[in-house]
């Protein structure tokens, strides 16, 4: 069974920072490339970063240069650091694993950004 449990998540003034986990299980980790994605109150879920098994990462440009995505195969898990953070990245974030047409979603872990 193919599980993801995201963490991390919190309240956060406006240039502060925050440590996203993905913690899975049940599919081979090491092969699959890892995203991250996010869904902010009204609109749909976009992709923000992922890396790829030789751990090259990847960004949207609204988070380039504020995040970092690494991962780690022997633990099962994918990482999200994110800094500067801003009033606009206020989500929920979710990790996912894709394998053809089925997407795996965790259940996401919320962000505010709020002074």
């Amino acid at each position: 069974q193919v599980q993801l449990v995201e963490s991390g998540g919190g309240l956060v003034q406006p240039g502060g920072s925050l440590r996203l986990s993905c913690a899975t299980s049940g599919f081979i980790f090491s092969i699959q490339v890892m995203p991250w994605y996010r869904q902010r109150p009204g609109e749909q879920r976009e992709l923000v970063a992922r890396i790829s098994t030789a751990g090259i990462p990847q960004y949207a440009d609204s988070v380039k240069g504020r995040s970092t995505i690494s991962r780690e195969n022997a633990k099962k898990e994918v990482y999200r650091q994110m800094n500067s953070l801003k009033p606009e990245d206020a989500a929920i974030y979710y990790c996912a694993r894709h394998l053809g047409p089925i997407t795996n979603w965790g259940q996401g872990t919320q962000v505010t950004v709020s002074s």
